[in-house]
Order: C-alpha cells, then structure tokens, then sequence
C-alpha cells in the first residue's frame, strides 16, 4: 500500500505522539509499504526546534525508510492556549503548498491522519476525497474535549464551532481509531458508528524496554544509594498532569533522607516546578533533563515508584503515553485515576499498581506511604506479563496494517 500520514510531531522526538508515529511509519516502511509523512520539524517537548532543523523552511528528507516532507511552523517561547492556537494554525499555513504539491503526485491508497491538531484533518479529508483514497482519523487526544475541561478555551462560540467542526471530519473518515477503550467510549458518544471504529493502542517495545537490576539503573551515575527508594515521575512536563502535587508530595518526606523525588524531562511546566521546588527548599528532589531512548530501560530502572498523574478533568481524554513503557520495565506505579475511566480500569483488574484520587495532595502522600511499606515485586510481575501480552508492538502493528487491508479491500496476507 502506498500510505500517506498528517501529523504534526513526529521522529526523532523522543516522548509523546510524535514517537508513537515516528515508529508507526518506520515499521509499516519495514513491511514493504510506501510511506511518506508531512510534519514540522522536531520541537516536542522542548518546545524548541531542533537545532539541526533552524531554518530549513520546507524540505524532504529519507528516514529509516519514509519519506518525510517537514514545513516549518510557529513555535512558542512559553506555551499559552493563545499561543498554542497560533502555533497550530501556522502549522497548517506551512502545511498548505504541501498538500497542494501532492495532489499533483501518484496518489496514496490510504491517509492516516494524527490528532492533535483535530483540525489538520481537513487537509487529510480533502486529500483523500479529491484523490479517492480512504480515510484514518487516528485520535491520540481528545483536544477540544480537554481544552473545554481544562478550562484553556472558554469562549463557548469558538468551542461549538470546533465541537461542529470536529464531528464533520469524523462523519468524512472511512475509519476512526484512538487508544483506550475510555476514549472510544467518548468518540461513539459523538455518532460516530461502532463500525467505524477500530482499536489502536499505543505500544511497547518489548525487547528494546525490559526490567533491569538496580545496579544497571542510572542510580551510579546519578551517584543515588542503592538503599535509597526513590519516586520518579518522567515525560512531558504539562498542564494536564497537575504536576504541583509531586512538590507537595516532596514536602511531606522532606525529613525522610532516604527517600528521594525525581523529576526527568521537558515541557511548559518546567521551570515553575523548578522554582517552587526552590522557594520551599527541598532537598529531597531533584531534576532532570529528557534521557536518549538507549537509557529509558536505566531509567526506569532507577525508582522503586513510578508517578502517573491526571487532572480529574482529562480523565479518559488523554491516555498517558509514558504508562507502557513503565508497565514494559516491570515498574510499578502509583495513578491518579478516577473510578470508571479506562485508566482505572486497566489498573485495578490486572493489580498493576496503585491508585488514588487525583488532584489530592494528601491522597497521593498516603499512596506513596502505603507503596512504600509494601512488597512490590507482584505489581512488577504482573505489569510486565500485562505488556507482554497486550502491548507487544507487533501485535498492534499487524493488527492495524490488517484493518487498514481490509480497509482498502485488499486481501490480507
């Protein structure tokens, strides 16, 4: 198959969609289909642009077998709701003369687009039905859904618009996949027909992440006793996670020496925590940058405690990303998770951690209290079992390349 994807993060960035993607491409390239990917350059979760990619402006590239067309894009300093809408349209005004250009190309058989940004997917929409292709609209988050709940778009105009807006693309694919069965639950709430639906979870490596000794974790080179038990929260440092609460949480173990709180990675909310971290003098917690993919099985490796938190609001709206691969290391981790959504869920029927109420301070320092006078070790059997069976990146890949042969009516091999 010859196969088209809109997306606007994509490799090498290391932590969210854009990985996800990244990878996606890559192993349907392995498979012998023809894969081209229209993206910015990479900026994600640093929210700079890659220095190897500052002013190229419009360029193809050759990557592990996909061809890849980046158009540049506006990229803010410090991420607001204002400047993220800017940055996301600018995108699309790159994305335009591409588009435009491969109209005029052989034609792709099928147009997977990612969202966010909900709204890149006119231009999938347009493709697909001016060149009879079929339509994937793969949803990672719900973004109207979350900017609503979140609070970060208030204009009830500009929301029924893109409530309105949204469903027009949903109508106009021949397919819809996300990546939890809470999120499905939403996207059929909004009429989009079961049959249209197909099940695309993020995934794992398996044999490139696994569980490692303590003594193979970073913990030497970060010089932390082995004795020591240590809290990590790692990824993308946003709004959605209520991420405040760790600085909280720090505070109550201050006078703990042997407890320690970690925090790996990049994102808006970045220096604040930091800040705070420092208005309260804290000596028990420590920051960070974003680790290569070669040391996430080290990284990993290095807590005793995993931290996955969620505002109440974006509860079955985003899936947490980073929950694979700390299910694949054999981790165990303390979620943030109201009882009914798919988090929860997924949690609490295979014993793969523990939970408590998000947004509650208190709450999370009498999880961690209770994790850490408890034997853990079955928590970290069961959750690397669980990724083993149901988060094997191959099973999930062929598995979607199957949908999308029968998608396009071809026969499956």
């Amino acid at each position: 198959m010859r196969i088209l994807i809109f997306g606007i993060n994509y490799a090498p960035e290391l932590t969210g969609i854009g990985k996800y993607t990244g990878e996606m491409a890559t192993w349907l390239a392995s498979q012998g289909h023809e894969v081209a990917v229209v993206t910015a350059p990479p900026y994600y979760p640093e929210w700079e642009i890659n220095p190897a990619y500052k002013g190229k402006g419009w360029h193809k590239e050759r990557r592990d077998g996909v061809t890849v067309y980046r158009v540049p894009l506006y990229v803010p300093k410090e991420v607001t709701s204002k400047k993220r809408i800017v940055h996301e349209f600018s995108f699309l005004g790159g994305v335009f003369p591409r588009w435009f250009a491969l109209l005029l190309k052989k034609k792709y058989d099928v147009v997977i687009n990612i969202n966010p940004p909900f709204h890149l997917g006119f231009f999938a929409m347009l493709y697909a039905k001016l060149k009879r292709a079929k339509l994937i609209t793969h949803i990672q988050d719900l973004q109207i859904d979350a900017a609503k709940d979140l609070g970060m778009i208030k204009n009830e105009r500009l929301l029924r618009l893109m409530f309105k807006s949204e469903r027009y693309i949903l109508k106009h694919s021949d397919a819809i996949s996300s990546i939890s069965l809470g999120m499905k639950r939403k996207i059929l709430s909004k009429g989009v027909p079961e049959q249209k639906y197909m099940m695309f979870p993020n995934w794992v490596d398996e044999d490139a992440v696994k569980p490692l000794s303590k003594k193979e974790s970073l913990r030497e080179e970060w010089n932390i006793p082995l004795t020591d038990r240590v809290i990590l929260y790692s990824g993308n440092l946003g709004e959605k996670q209520g991420l405040e609460m760790i600085i909280d949480a720090a505070e109550q173990f201050r006078h703990q020496d042997n407890v320690r709180f970690i925090i790996v990675g990049m994102g808006g909310a970045k220096e604040r925590l930091q800040q705070l971290a420092k208005t309260k003098a804290l000596p028990n917690i420590y920051f960070y940058p974003l680790q290569p993919y070669a040391k996430l099985s080290a990284l990993l490796a290095t807590a005793d405690i995993h931290l996955v938190l969620q505002k109440k609001s974006a509860s079955d709206l985003v899936m947490p990303s980073k929950l694979t691969g700390i299910l694949a290391a054999g981790g165990c981790a303390l979620v943030t998770a109201l009882p009914g959504t798919s988090l929860h869920d997924v949690i609490a029927d295979n014993k793969l951690g523990f939970l408590v109420e998000p947004e509650s301070v208190s709450a999370l320092v009498e999880g961690l209290k209770a994790m850490l006078n408890t034997d853990l070790q079955p928590y970290k059997d069961e959750a690397r079992a669980y990724a083993m069976d149901h988060l094997s990146k191959e099973k999930i890949m062929h598995g979607f390349e199957e949908n999308m042969r029968v998608l396009c009516k071809e026969k499956v091999k």
